[in-house]
C-alpha cells in the first residue's frame, strides 16, 4: 500500500458524492479531504486544502467544472484534474482536457475502475484514449500556422528534456530533482516553452510532445 492519496470531490448532488466517499474510502489508501457543490466551491475548496486528485463534474450550476478546471490550474499548475461525465463524446470534456485536465472518468463507471483511475492520476498518469488525443491534435494541428516552424526548431536540448518528463507525468518538483535544477527553474522553463509553442497549459505540451516523438502513449 502506498502513501495516503487524497481527493477533493466537486458534484452538486449530494448523494453521488456521499456514493463515490464511500467506494473510495472502502480503500485504505484513500482519503476524501474536501467536497463542493459547484465549481466556485470547488475552487476554494483546490486552493485551500491542495488535494493530490479533484475529481470534477462537468456539469454545475454557476462555475461549471472546465470554468473551475482553469481557475485551478491557473493557481496550481500541477493540479491533477479528472472530469466526471456521463458522457464520453461530450465537448465539454474535449474543452476541459485542452484546458489542462488530465483526462475524464464516467459516472457509470465501475467501483474498481474508478478506484483504478484514481491511483493512476496521483501516480502522474493521464486518463486519455487515443481518439480524443487525436481529436486534440488536430486542433493543435488546425492552428500550425500559428507555431513558427522557427519556434519549434528553437527548443533547447534542456527543453526537449523538461517536454519528456512533462509528457511522462512529472511534476514539476519531480522534473526539477531529475535535472538537477530548482522547481522555479522548471516553472520559468515551461513558460518559455509555452510561450515558443504558443501552448496553454500541461496537456497541451504533453500533447505536443507526443506529436513530435518525444514521447508516446505508454508513457
Amino acid at each position: 500500500m502506498g502513501a495516503m492519496i487524497r481527493i477533493l470531490l466537486a458534484d452538486d448532488h449530494a448523494l453521488f458524492r456521499e456514493g463515490l466517499k464511500s467506494l473510495l474510502e472502502a480503500e485504505g489508501d484513500l482519503r476524501v479531504i474536501g467536497e463542493a457543490r459547484d465549481g466556485r466551491e470547488a475552487l476554494r475548496a483546490a486552493l485551500e486544502t491542495n488535494p493530490d486528485v479533484i475529481l470534477m463534474d462537468i456539469q454545475m450550476p454557476g462555475l461549471d467544472g472546465v470554468g473551475a478546471t482553469k481557475e485551478i490550474l491557473k493557481e496550481k499548475p500541477d493540479a491533477k484534474v479528472v472530469m466526471l461525465t456521463m458522457y464520453r463524446q461530450d465537448a465539454y470534456v474535449f474543452e476541459a482536457v485542452k484546458a489542462g485536465a488530465r483526462g475524464y472518468l464516467l459516472k457509470d463507471a465501475s467501483a474498481d475502475e474508478l478506484i483504478d483511475a484514481v491511483r493512476r492520476v496521483a501516480a502522474g498518469e493521464v486518463l486519455l484514449d487515443a481518439e480524443l488525443a487525436e481529436q486534440i491534435i488536430q486542433d493543435f494541428r488546425a492552428k500550425e500556422a500559428e507555431i513558427p516552424k522557427s519556434r519549434r526548431a528553437d527548443l533547447t536540448d534542456r527543453e526537449v528534456q523538461i517536454l519528456r518528463l512533462l509528457a511522462q507525468g512529472a511534476t514539476n518538483q519531480e522534473i526539477a530533482d531529475e535535472l538537477g535544477i530548482s522547481e522555479k527553474t522548471v516553472r520559468n522553463r515551461l513558460s518559455e516553452i509555452f510561450a515558443k509553442l504558443h501552448l496553454n497549459n500541461r496537456t497541451q505540451a504533453a500533447l505536443f510532445a507526443i506529436r513530435e516523438g518525444l514521447a508516446d502513449f505508454e508513457d
